[in-house]
């Protein structure tokens, strides 16, 4: 069967937004988490999945202009991401959209369609959030693992990356890796 991981940027207070509504502490939305290998799918909520396509789509058709969210130029490791997203079947968990500019973006309805998902032949499945998805997807016992980097400041005021959690869950520490200017890495199977 396929894992289903959650990865996350997210502050030492668990915040993965501040109160603007963005992790403006983050530098780049690559894979950071040592995914890409493993993975042949990506899974999405619907409200970070307009933003995501948004933001992919413009390193895609412009790689080398500056972002028009950020106003920097894409790093390589997003340039390398784009590449790979383009390619890369996504997921979005909607009861709604009906279409995405992506041609590879297919739609899941509920719980029991990523639960289907997963016992589809393949390599792991990505799950990308937002904090509400993810939450609910493992409240609903379908994240297999969680991988989160994170960064050394507090937040304070923004939104909780499991602060909808409804269930307690039992995390089993697989890995620790310490990064570039005070990130860690953790991984963590779910019990």
């Amino acid at each position: 069967m396929r894992k289903l991981i959650a990865g996350m940027k997210i502050s030492v207070d668990g915040k993965m937004e501040g109160p603007e509504g963005y992790a403006d502490w983050v530098d780049a939305w690559s894979d950071e988490y040592g995914l890409t290998p493993q993975i042949d799918a990506c899974l999405l909520g619907s409200v970070m999945y307009a933003g995501y396509e948004r933001y992919w789509s413009a390193i895609q058709n412009e790689p080398d202009k500056p972002l028009p969210m950020t106003g920097k130029l894409p790093k390589p490791t997003e340039l390398e991401w784009a590449r790979f997203a383009a390619q890369t079947p996504h997921y979005v968990l909607s009861n709604t959209m009906t279409s995405a500019a992506w041609p590879k973006t297919r739609f899941v309805r509920n719980f029991e369609d990523i639960a289907a998902l997963k016992q589809q032949p393949g390599k792991d499945i990505y799950l990308m959030g937002g904090a509400q998805i993810t939450a609910s997807l493992i409240d609903a016992g379908l994240v297999d693992e969680l991988r989160l980097i994170v960064y050394p400041l507090l937040a304070g005021e923004g939104k909780a990356l499991f602060g909808t959690a409804k269930n307690r869950r039992g995390l089993e520490l697989r890995k620790v890796e310490q990064l570039s200017d005070g990130r860690v890495r953790l991984v963590y199977g779910i019990g």
